[in-house]
C-alpha cells in the first residue's frame, strides 16, 4: 500500500531537530527547576528518581514510538488512530489511537496562550516596561492583569495581551500550513540553535552573577545551585510516592511521550530509517536542555538575588513573577530579561507546532481533507479550546482543568497504552526486530525487560498512584493540594468530601464533547479506511 502523502522529512537531522524542539519547552526552563527546587518533593531524591522514569519509561516509550510511527508510515498511514489501526489489524484498533489526536490538540488548547505570554514578556521587557522596581506585588499585579486572573473575560479586547494571543496563534497555523519540511522543520532547524545559543548566554551570565549583595554573602548563584542539586534526605525522599509520581510525571512532559507527536513525526521515515539513534539522540538534546540548561539558569539566579522563598511560589510564579525581580537587578536586566521570554517563547513555538501535526495527519488520512481544509478545520477546533481557556481565565482555573485531564491524565494514559500495544498487540519480539531495522546502534540488552516486563508494571503502578490522588479524590497521606499560580487550591474535579467549581465542571464537560466528537471522527475515518 502506498502512502497517501507526498510529505516528508528533507534529511536525518531535521526529524531529530523536530523531534528535540517538540520535547524541549516549557517545561524545560520552569516546570522541571520548579520541581527540583521543591524541598518536600525535590532535591536529590526527584532527581534520583527522575533518571530511574528516564530509563524505565523514557527511552523505552520513546523507542517504542519511534518504531510504531515508523512501521504504520510504512503502511500509508501518519495519524496516531490510523498507526494503531495498521499495528493491531482489528476494527477496533484506531479507537486505542484516539488519544494520539485528544492529547496534543487539548495541550494546544492553553500551550499556545502560555506561548503568547511569553512574547508579550519578551517585548515588554525589551522595551523597558518589565522594570518595576523591587516591590513583588508589583510584578504579580502585572501577571495577573497580563494574564486575565483578575476576572473571566477581561482580557478579551484590542489590548496587549489579547494581540500576542491573536499574532501567535495565527503565525502557529501560517507556518503548519507550509508542512512539515518547509514548515516545521525549518523552524526547529533554525529555532533549535537559536534556542542553545540564548540559553548559553543567560547561563554564562547566572554563573558570573557571585553574590549580587555583599551584606548576604549566602546569597550566591553558587549556594544557590548548591539548593537545588544538594542530595537532602535521599532516603526519606525516595520512600514518598508523591517524588515518584512528579519525576514520572516530568519525564512524560518534557519528552513528549504519550503526546501522539513522535508516533505521527516517525510515521514520514523511510523504511530502514534508524529510529534507535534517532531517538536516543533527540533524548540526549532535550536532558542536555532540561537539566544542563534549564536546571542551571532559573532556580540559582532566582536564589541568588531574593533567597530561597523566592523559588517556591510555583512554576508561573518563578518565571513570570520572581525573574522579572531578578532581571530589574542586574546591569542591562532588560536585555537579559527579554533574551529569557524570547527563549521561552522559541522553546513553546517549536512545541506548539508540533501539537497541531498530529491532527493535520489525521484529518488529512482520515475525513480525506487536503492541506487547507485540515488547516481550517483544525484552527477552527483550536479556536474554540482556546477561547475557553481565555475567556474563563480567572484564577487560570479553564487552564487548569485541561492541563489536569489532558496534559496529565492523558498523557500518562496514551503512555501506558503505547506499552501494551507494542508488547501485546504488535508483539515484544516482532517490535525488537522492528526497531533495529536499520539501525546502526543497537538497543542495549538490558532494555528487553525493562520493556517487556518492567516498564508495563511501573507505568501501571504510577498511574493507579495517579488516578487514585487526582481523581478518586481518596485522601492518601502521600498527596498534596493542587494549586494555582496564585497560591490557592484548585479542585478541579468532584470527589469524597470536596466539590468542583462551576469552570471546572463546565471545562469537562466541554472535554467530554471533544471527546465525544473525535470518536465520530475516528469512527467516519475507518470507514474510509476499511475501502483502501
Amino acid at each position: 500500500m502506498s502512502k497517501q502523502t507526498s510529505e516528508g522529512w528533507s534529511s536525518k537531522l531535521g526529524v531529530i531537530m523536530a523531534v528535540a524542539g517538540s520535547a524541549v519547552g516549557l517545561g524545560n526552563f520552569l516546570r522541571f527547576p520548579g520541581l527540583v527546587a521543591d524541598k518536600e518533593t525535590g532535591g536529590g531524591a526527584f532527581l534520583i528518581a527522575y533518571f530511574i522514569s528516564l530509563l524505565i519509561v523514557g527511552l523505552p516509550v520513546c523507542w517504542i514510538e519511534w518504531t510504531l510511527g515508523r512501521f504504520g508510515g510504512s503502511k500509508g498511514f501518519n495519524s496516531s488512530p490510523g498507526i494503531f489501526h495498521a499495528v493491531l489489524a482489528r476494527p477496533w484498533g484506531k479507537y486505542l489511537g484516539l488519544l494520539g489526536f485528544i492529547v496534543p490538540v487539548g495541550v494546544y488548547f492553553y500551550y499556545v496562550v502560555i506561548e503568547s505570554w511569553c512574547l508579550g514578556y519578551a517585548w515588554t521587557s525589551f522595551t523597558g516596561g518589565l522594570d518595576l522596581g523591587r516591590d513583588a506585588a508589583a510584578y504579580a499585579a502585572h501577571f495577573n492583569a497580563f494574564t486575565g486572573m483578575k476576572g473571566d473575560g477581561s482580557i478579551l479586547g484590542l489590548n496587549g495581551p489579547f494581540v500576542f494571543f491573536i499574532g501567535v496563534f495565527v503565525l502557529n497555523f501560517v507556518i503548519i500550513y507550509r508542512g512539515l519540511s518547509k514548515g516545521i522543520e525549518f523552524i526547529c532547524n533554525w529555532g533549535m540553535p537559536l534556542l542553545i545559543l540564548i540559553a548559553l548566554v543567560l547561563l554564562a551570565r547566572v554563573l558570573t552573577l557571585g553574590t549580587p549583595d555583599p551584606a548576604k554573602p549566602e546569597l550566591s548563584v553558587w549556594n544557590g545551585l548548591g539548593y537545588m542539586w544538594n542530595p537532602d534526605d535521599v532516603l526519606g525522599g525516595l520512600a514518598k510516592p508523591a517524588v515518584w509520581l512528579k519525576a514520572s510525571s516530568q519525564v512524560f512532559f518534557t519528552l513528549s511521550v504519550g503526546f501522539g507527536v513522535i508516533i505521527s513525526y516517525a510515521s514520514y521515515l523511510k523504511r530502514d530509517d534508524d529510529v534507535v539513534l534517532s531517538g536516543l539522540t533527540a533524548t540526549s538534546a532535550n536532558e542536555f536542555c532540561e537539566v544542563g540548561l534549564g536546571g542551571m539558569i532559573t532556580v540559582p539566579a532566582a536564589y541568588a538575588f531574593l533567597g530561597a522563598s523566592a523559588v517556591a511560589g510555583g512554576t508561573f510564579a518563578l518565571g513570570f513573577n520572581v525573574l522579572p525581580q531578578v532581571f530589574a537587578g542586574m546591569p542591562y536586566g532588560h536585555l537579559f530579561g527579554g533574551l529569557f521570554f524570547t527563549l521561552l517563547f522559541i522553546a513553546a513555538i517549536t512545541s506548539s507546532l508540533s501539537m497541531l501535526q498530529p491532527g493535520i495527519a489525521f484529518l488529512e488520512e482520515g475525513l480525506g481533507l487536503d492541506r487547507r481544509g485540515s488547516v481550517t478545520f483544525l484552527g477552527l477546533v483550536t479556536a474554540v479550546g482556546c477561547t475557553l481557556v481565555m475567556w474563563f481565565s480567572k484564577d487560570l482555573k479553564a487552564l487548569e482543568t485541561v492541563d489536569f485531564w489532558i496534559g496529565d491524565v492523558g498523557i500518562f494514559l496514551q503512555g501506558t497504552i503505547l506499552v501494551y500495544v507494542f508488547n501485546l498487540g504488535f508483539g515484544f519480539e516482532r517490535g525488537w526486530t522492528e526497531a533495529h531495522r536499520g539501525a546502526e546502534v543497537g538497543i542495549p540488552g538490558l532494555f528487553r525487560p525493562i520493556i517487556r516486563w518492567i516498564a508495563p508494571v511501573y507505568l501501571t503502578g504510577i498511574f493507579l498512584m495517579f488516578m487514585l490522588k487526582n481523581v478518586a479524590g481518596w485522601n492518601l497521606s502521600f498527596t498534596e493540594p493542587r494549586f494555582t499560580p496564585t497560591g490557592q487550591v484548585l479542585d478541579l474535579v468532584g470527589g469524597p468530601g470536596r466539590e468542583a467549581s462551576g469552570v471546572a465542571q463546565l471545562t469537562a464537560v466541554f472535554l467530554v464533547v471533544f471527546v465525544a466528537f473525535t470518536v465520530l471522527l475516528i469512527r467516519r475515518a475507518g470507514e474510509r479506511w476499511s475501502q483502501r
